[in-house]
């Protein structure tokens, strides 16, 4: 396989085909994310691709997903896009699903109907990074997107018929405006219903704004137990019709998978307990990105 710069992918790929079909991230100006720093975004050419693809039919029979790296494959023009995954499903049949990074610009580029496209031909899962529902905490990571707009960017893709699964961040507004941020990430939430929610809780990257900030003490980091108490009222304020939320993320102080609305009394009773001291968090040295 032909690799170029970083690869990340959700937790939920850790088993997929990772098949590169951009390098970079069509926005990169997140002040959080060093991920793709200095690094030019861009498509990789088809002749690339399609060797990949053809590597992985001879190599990769074991794998029943694939997932389209890197920052955002969404981007890429339809006619190419839809020519990546039907050459996936002709030679890799026995895939059941392919997975793509989306942000709000890709996806406010593409029609409801261009979406239904590429999802009746493979694309079954979405993965958005909305961070926070907060409109000034949008502003100061430069999202590059309103609330109204994260709402309705994942209201498009869940009526396009593909799963959505939406990251958001603990920690993310520091501590002047946890509680609003913590509260309106809910609410958002709550409006785009997705089928997934991923909490993770802030660590620095270096080289980034946010880490310049922090070392200028103009950006504060949430001690463990601010942040739980930020999870808990992000928690409460999120209300799915059938979803499933995790915060188990290598980042997080306090493990937490539940699917609403069934297990929301019993994971609010397990947050408390863990600010009362009764349930022990995880220790510094074991979390990580």
């Amino acid at each position: 396989m032909h690799y170029e710069g970083n690869i990340i992918r959700p937790p939920s790929e850790a088993n997929s085909i990772l098949l590169q079909v951009t390098v970079g991230c069509s926005h990169n100006k997140c002040t959080f994310c060093g991920t793709y720093r200095g690094e030019r975004f861009k498509i990789k050419s088809d002749t690339i691709i399609m060797q990949d693809i053809a590597f992985a039919a001879q190599h990769c029979k074991r794998q029943r997903r694939v997932f389209l790296c890197d920052g955002d494959a969404l981007i890429i023009p339809q006619k190419r896009l839809l020519a990546i995954l039907r050459a996936i499903r002709e030679q890799l049949p026995w895939v059941t699903r392919v997975g793509s990074y989306a942000n709000a610009k890709s996806l406010n580029m593409k029609s409801p109907e261009e979406l239904k496209e590429l999802h009746a031909n493979g694309l079954g899962i979405l993965y958005m990074g909305l961070e926070s529902g907060d409109e000034e905490t949008l502003k100061a990571i430069n999202k590059g997107a309103t609330a109204e707009q994260m709402i309705a960017r994942g209201r498009k893709a869940k009526d396009a018929g593909f799963k959505l699964s939406v990251t958001v961040i603990l920690g993310i507004a520091g501590r002047q405006r946890s509680r609003i941020h913590a509260v309106a990430t809910g609410q958002v939430l709550s409006a785009i219903n997705p089928d997934y929610v991923g909490a993770l809780s802030l660590m620095f990257v270096p080289n980034t704004p946010l880490y310049a900030d922090y070392c200028a003490d103009r950006f504060p980091l949430l001690e463990p137990a601010e942040m739980l108490r930020e999870l808990r009222s992000l928690f409460a304020h999120t209300h799915l019709t059938q979803g499933m939320f995790h915060a188990n993320h290598a980042s997080n102080y306090l493990p937490i998978r539940a699917r609403l609305p069934k297990d929301r009394e019993a994971v609010l009773d397990l947050i408390d307990k863990a600010l009362a001291g009764q349930v022990a968090l995880k220790p510094e040295w074991m979390r990580g990105l």
